[in-house]
Parts: structure tokens; sequence; C-alpha cells
């Protein structure tokens, strides 16, 4: 999977936890469009009025740490983010953004990538490129397996394909 489209990276540091993606306070919402208007309400207020669908979350080290709710993932996707790139990923938000079809690159070259910097990601070829620069960053490729459930949006579309009942949801 390819994002062809150039979009505006959103760049943040290292340790940015859920409570940080998506406070707590509002864990009491599950529509991704309502959880997205409090996404980093707390870090840059001004990201859920102003990101636009086919823009990128870039960040540091240990990006979704904290805890296991899905709540964080689940606003970025439904702030429309293409995707995350980070030089690392707390392994609980990993998961789960997969298993809700976040595209996730671990990329040890993100600190290359300044806040509104138009990139894309090559999941397939394991890239990230940066057209302000011009730059290609090496990422690691998901696995197979990984790519197919983020390929068919999740792990819910993908069990549904597999099980021959996504038509009847």
């Amino acid at each position: 999977m390819t994002v062809d489209e150039p979009g505006r990276a959103w760049v943040f540091g290292d340790d940015i936890d859920t409570d940080q993606i998506t406070p707590s306070r509002f864990i009491v919402l599950s529509d991704p469009e309502e959880l997205a208007e409090h996404a980093f309400n707390d870090l840059r207020p001004e990201f859920s009025e102003k990101v636009r669908e086919g823009e990128f979350v870039v960040a540091g080290e240990n990006f979704g740490g904290g805890s296991s709710r899905e709540h964080a993932p689940l606003s970025l996707l439904g702030a429309g983010v293409d995707g995350v790139v980070a030089q690392s990923f707390a392994r609980i938000f990993f998961r789960n953004a997969i298993n809700l079809g976040l595209p996730l690159m671990i990329c040890p070259e993100a600190h290359r990538i300044e806040d509104g910097d138009e990139i894309t990601m090559d999941l397939d070829a394991g890239a990230v490129r940066n057209h302000e620069t011009g730059e290609r960053y090496d990422a690691e490729p998901l696995p197979e397996f990984l790519q197919e459930l983020v390929d068919e949006g999740g792990l819910k579309p993908y069990t549904k394909r597999k099980l021959g009942t996504a038509e009847q949801s």
C-alpha cells in the first residue's frame, strides 16, 4: 500500500502517550469523528481544528504509550489521518492501530521530518518520502499479515471477509 498523495506532517516528540493523543476525559465517546474533535487537545489544541484528511502524524520514540484504550488510534482515523510515522511505537498502540486499519511505519529517521513537511508513506517498500527536501527515509515494512489487516481496514473487516460474512453486516 502506498499513500500516493503527499500530506502535511504534524510532528510530535518522544513519549507521546494515549492520554495526550486522546485525553481520558473523552473516553466516554466511541464515534471516531467525535473523538477526532479532541485529538491532541491538551498538547496541540489547533490539531483537531486544522488537521485535514490525508495528513500524517510524525513522532519520535515510544509513540502511544500508556493505556490500552483504542480511543487514541480511533481519534486519528476519525480526523482523517492517513498514517503515523514514528521512530518507535508502544506495543499496545501499535496493535490497536493495526486492528483498526491505521497505517503505521517505524522510521528511525522520522526526526528529520519537520512540522508542515509534505510526506508520503510507501508501506510495501518500507519508505517515507519527504517532498519538501526530496529525501527518502527507510522504514520497517509491516509483515505481510499485518499489512493485509491494514489493507482490509482493520481486524473486523478482515475477519468478516475471511469468514465470508462481509456483505451481511
